[in-house]
């Protein structure tokens, strides 16, 4: 008979936050599948409890995924952790679990930490509807595009960001949602020096340019505001290009720059210029 995967939250900062059914999951599991083996040994070492580990992080994932399933599909009971928070969420245990519901096997989350979820409540933003968008990519085309596409998002976003990262995403933010969009800057949640800044993108900017951002940040943006102005149509659009091409401008970049002034899609608009 197949074993169970279990899911298992560690402390984001503070050691106190694990629970008790965390605790005994860990020790009555057979074996720990963990992001970095080193990390979560200082925690076992901090609970008392001895228990044989494997290691499964993004870069073995392909490979300790199948040993992993294999050793529950022979009858073995797996808990998996990443060094903080919730496994699976914004996390390599994603894939794991998704093997294991592939293979038939019982996959069982225990609720406790989470930074997403910590740092929105207390925010100050509107909590009723949200999106978590994780971490934003390195490369700074991906991460436009990432930003782009939640430049109408209505709902609270959430971030995870490095110090060594942040003022850049915070320009790039500023320079798609606005310097005005208020952001809450949640800093090493649950942790000796916690602090929760409430501003905007622009001060945002100012304050980490003169003071150097140290550890790791749970960033709450504000959603868009609904639109009130009335929306463009097919003529306004052809109007629109027809007046940027007087002016000099291509018939593409014409297109390019109705497209945002009108917040119209561009294909729409490359139709109503060819109408000119």
């Amino acid at each position: 008979m197949a074993g169970i995967l279990y899911l298992v939250p560690t402390p984001i900062g503070n050691l106190g936050d694990i629970s008790q059914r965390c605790r005994q999951t860990l020790e009555q599991a057979d074996f720990i599948a963990a992001e970095d083996t080193r990390v979560s040994l200082k925690l076992l070492n901090h609970l008392g409890i001895k228990k044989s580990l494997v290691s499964y992080y993004e870069h073995n994932k392909a490979f300790k995924g199948s040993v992993i399933v294999d050793r529950i599909l022979a009858g073995e009971t797996c808990a998996l952790v990443s060094d903080a928070g919730s496994p699976a969420i914004s996390d390599p245990g994603e894939d794991l679990v998704k093997e294991c519901a592939e293979a038939g096997i019982t996959v069982i989350a225990i609720p406790g930490p989470c930074a997403a979820i910590t740092a929105l409540s207390v925010s100050g933003q509107p909590t009723g509807r949200f999106c978590f968008e994780g971490f934003l990519s390195t490369a700074k085309k991906s991460r436009k595009e990432h930003l782009e596409s939640l430049q109408s998002e209505q709902r609270t976003m959430i971030f995870y960001e490095a110090p060594h990262k942040l003022l850049t995403t915070l320009e790039d933010m500023a320079a798609v949602f606005g310097e005005n969009r208020p952001v809450s800057l949640c800093r090493e949640l649950t942790k000796l020096h916690e602090e929760i800044v409430r501003t905007t993108l622009g001060n945002a900017i100012a304050l980490y340019t003169q003071q150097p951002p140290k550890g790791e940040f749970v960033l709450i943006v504000a959603g868009a505001q609904p639109s009130t102005a009335p929306i463009a149509t097919v003529e306004d659009a052809a109007s629109h290009v027809a007046a940027l091409m007087a002016q000099g401008l291509s018939r593409k970049d014409a297109v390019k720059q109705t497209a945002k002034d009108l917040d119209l899609p561009k294909n729409v608009v490359y139709d109503a210029a060819l109408t000119l």
